[in-house]
């Protein structure tokens, strides 16, 4: 019996010598020295990597429980996701601030701001040498109405509106065939006109307008187009206008021509900001010598139908580019800027039947008959 318990006891302490318990003298050795286990802690947590610097500012595991390391975790994921979310609004607002940037870059694209602090005289010299240079890019420059008169002349104005001189060119040889003078066409049945106008679209109206200034020219002014403009202005169907494309063309005496293309023109090149066609009239006038108008209305006009058109104009092969504050509007690709360009310009026929000599010498191709082309 005391052998067997005396061989236990041995057994038990060589039990107790070979197992390698690194807690329990740990735990042994700070008891012994009046430590507690909080102050134990913070050696193990020194061993942890630096990466987990959230361990590092948490008390020791037995110290705490479940339920406090649940709510440090649910705590950090929402901090986690609070930032995430500070984030992708902050992303958003980035993202919506750089489109507002684009929509006001393509707004001040499509309506280019006018040269800063630019005095009269600086406008006057750039409007000028623009000029200057369509004068050399279309020397043949001219009405793109044929005519033979002035009576010719301002009816074939007059049927020009809301229609190309292409459509009243070819309209018109059928008309003055019929009714080659005031007095005729004074006389002629609102019917048969009508039907010849058709084409020109807005017949009805237009018939009633150069049968009543045929009247008025035959019972007022001795069947004979008046060249001053309070006259010009007084006949049905024509306003001032019309009246500058009698008075420059058929008697020699300048006038600014505002249609369309002209107010188009002037205003993307900063010439005016003005709207009203007269309004427009007396400021680019007051640009120009006034010996200059009629040319210059050309000048602008044919710029207009052949290269700076109206949804897509060919700023790739405008000759004027460098000096234009509108430059972008369109195509500025050069090759593709090229297949926008009309007429003489393009290689296709121009709008008149007849055109002028100087037209077909610079390669001007007449335009085909109604019906022809």
């Amino acid at each position: 019996m005391g052998e067997q318990a005396s061989g236990g006891t041995e057994e038990q302490a060589k039990a107790t010598k070979s197992t390698p318990v690194k807690a329990v003298p740990r735990a042994a050795s700070t008891t012994a020295g009046g430590k507690s286990a909080k102050k134990a802690a913070p050696r193990t947590a020194k061993k942890v990597t630096p990466a987990r610097t959230a361990a590092k500012k948490t008390a020791p595991a037995e110290a705490f429980s479940a339920e406090a390391t649940s709510a440090e975790v649910s705590s950090g994921r929402t901090a986690s996701g609070e930032s995430a979310a500070k984030k992708a609004v902050a992303v958003n607002a980035a993202s919506k601030k750089a489109v507002a940037v684009n929509a006001v870059s393509k707004k001040t694209t499509t309506a280019p701001v006018p040269p800063r602090n630019e005095s009269h005289t600086a406008l006057v010299r750039r409007a000028r040498r623009i000029n200057r240079e369509l004068a050399e890019v279309y020397p043949y420059a001219h009405p793109e109405l044929d005519f033979e008169n002035p009576f010719q002349l301002v009816v074939a104005t007059v049927l020009s509106a809301q229609t190309t001189d292409l459509r009243v060119n070819q309209t018109t040889p059928a008309l003055f065939a019929k009714y080659p003078t005031p007095e005729d066409l004074a006389e002629a049945n609102p019917e048969e006109v009508e039907e010849i106008l058709r084409p020109t679209g807005f017949f009805r109206a237009k018939t009633k307008s150069v049968i009543g200034l045929s009247r008025v020219l035959r019972d007022d002014f001795g069947g004979e187009v008046p060249g001053r403009l309070e006259d010009l202005v007084k006949l049905p169907g024509v306003g001032r206008k019309t009246a500058f494309v009698v008075l420059g063309n058929a008697f020699g005496r300048p006038g600014i021509t505002v249609d369309t293309h002209f107010q188009r023109l002037v205003r993307r090149w900063q010439w005016t900001a003005e709207t009203d066609p007269d309004k427009i009239e007396t400021a680019v006038g007051g640009l120009f010598p006034k010996s200059e108008w009629t040319m210059l209305s050309h000048h602008v006009i044919f710029h207009g139908r052949r290269i700076c058109h109206a949804r897509k104009p060919a700023c790739g092969a405008c000759p004027i580019a460098p000096l234009c504050p509108a430059y972008g509007e369109g195509e500025t690709d050069p090759e593709k800027a090229k297949k926008l360009l009309k007429y003489e310009k393009g290689g296709f026929p121009g709008q008149r039947l007849n055109p002028p000599q100087a037209y077909l010498d610079a390669g001007g191709r007449p335009a085909p008959p109604l019906g022809t082309g």
